[in-house]
């Protein structure tokens, strides 16, 4: 999974309440796209499940050229 902040059609909407800004804090413009592993991706997601963090709210989009 490749978490892309840029391209994420919510970006500024739902911000607040993504595991990404739990976690990492808002993201850096410049080291966008971000990976992450497998195992990582399904640990957020047994966090989120369980209500300790809230889901990773990206809403994949096209990127722009640019």
């Amino acid at each position: 999974m490749v978490i892309d902040c840029d391209s994420c059609q919510v970006a500024g909407l739902a911000c607040d309440d993504c595991v990404v800004t739990v976690l990492l804090g808002t993201p850096d413009p410049r080291l966008s796209p971000v990976p992450l592993a497998g195992d990582h991706a399904r640990a957020i997601g047994v966090l989120a499940d369980s209500g300790l963090v809230p889901p990773l709210r990206l809403v994949p989009g096209e990127r722009q050229a640019g």
